[in-house]
């Protein structure tokens, strides 16, 4: 059985950010400021259902979503673009792809103890960012 991934995170580390937003065609000054920020993530995963929100101090991202079920995700506020997502459970670790202009695009979230990792993709990039449990 997956692991409920319901809670609030604090960013702790990013690797790679400024090459994954490269691959995503994003101009050098938003890609410096986005190198910066220090994203929180809140969880709440219930049942077949999940949101996930990324707070900054810039903007948040809200994913509403139902686990299998592809749906039409707005990129604007990342990159502009829009693509056919589908949010799944692989073993322990929940999986997005994106289908569109990108190859390879999508991201993967896992828990090691209190620590919660994603795994960012586009084209040949990969950025990894790691958060912690704090409520």
């Amino acid at each position: 059985m997956p692991p409920n991934l319901t809670g609030y995170y604090r960013f702790v580390s990013q690797e790679n950010m400024d090459n994954y937003l490269r691959a995503l065609d994003i101009n050098v000054v938003l890609r410096k400021l986005v190198c910066l920020l220090k994203p929180d993530k809140e969880i709440i995963h219930t049942g077949d259902h999940m949101v996930i929100r990324t707070i900054t101090s810039l903007r948040d991202y809200v994913m509403d979503f139902d686990l299998g079920v592809q749906f039409e995700e707005d990129l604007g506020p990342v990159d502009g673009r829009k693509c056919q997502t589908t949010v799944f459970w692989e073993g322990d670790q929940l999986v997005c792809e994106q289908l569109g202009e990108k190859r390879n695009r999508g991201w993967r979230h896992w828990l090691e103890g209190d620590q919660l990792h994603l795994r960012m993709t586009a084209e040949d990039e990969v950025c990894v960012q790691v958060f912690r449990r704090v409520k």
